[in-house]
């Protein structure tokens, strides 16, 4: 049986008590089932992780911590995923999968035909969502750093701000053609732009090109905005990383 592991926000010290957040304290009590005396591990998303053992399972979860363990599951590559909005709650699979799978940042985008759209405290709200998701996803996979989930922003505003990298591949997943996976043979830097569910509209298109991006195509099969990003992490982890 895995031993659960839970995120406690920075900075954990080894050898202290530590007292887990609300939401986390229920999972292990209501959820879980977790006592006094069960083994725990938790990490701050910073790197490494401190294994431990539940003191006190009342009003509050508080774990008495051991020494600090570098335990290292990070990618070799470093990998950036920029989604543009999806419907529904389909952005929460992205973020799910795209951290299991290695993701270092994700940076929502509001792009024409985006479905959903999001400003001010809204966008705030489903931001902070999101990083929650993230945190879930790596307390089940193991990471102990936490991905950054950006701010939404428009995707000219974005591509606006692109600093110059020559070393990171843009990539824009098209269903129209382009490059493929196998032909980044040595690059360990990748950008990664996925459109919504209608596709990017055309000035877009032209758009990302200005900013040094080049259309990356992932077979002969359309893929869902939800599918196609998860689907080239994994792709390029298996060719270039540690899958």
């Amino acid at each position: 049986m895995m031993t659960s592991r839970f995120f406690c926000p920075p900075p954990l010290v080894s050898g202290s008590l530590a007292e887990l957040p609300p939401a986390a304290a229920h999972h292990a009590l209501r959820v879980l089932r977790l006592g006094v005396g069960d083994a725990v591990v938790l990490f701050d998303g910073a790197g490494g992780e401190y294994p431990g053992r539940i003191a006190e399972a009342g009003r509050a979860v508080r774990v008495q911590l051991g020494g600090r363990e570098e335990a290292t599951r990070e990618s070799p590559l470093e990998l950036v995923l920029a989604q543009a909005l999806p419907a529904g709650d389909k952005m929460d699979f992205v973020v799910q999968k795209a951290v299991e799978l290695g993701v270092a940042r994700i940076q929502p985008l509001a792009a024409t035909r985006s479905v959903v759209r999001l400003a001010g405290e809204r966008a705030a709200r489903r931001t902070e969502h999101w990083r929650q998701v993230a945190i879930s996803a790596c307390e089940q996979c193991g990471r102990n750093r936490l991905p950054e989930i950006a701010p939404i922003l428009d995707l000219r505003q974005w591509l606006g701000q692109l600093a110059q990298d020559n070393e990171m591949q843009r990539l824009l997943l098209s269903p129209h053609g382009g490059r493929r996976l196998r032909e980044l043979a040595g690059a360990t830097r990748f950008l990664l732009l996925v459109g919504p569910e209608g596709g990017l509209e055309a000035e877009e298109v032209a758009a990302t090109k200005r900013a040094g991006f080049a259309e990356l195509s992932l077979g002969p099969r359309i893929l869902r905005t939800e599918t196609a990003g998860p689907a080239a992490l994994a792709a390029l982890g298996a060719l270039y990383g540690d899958i």
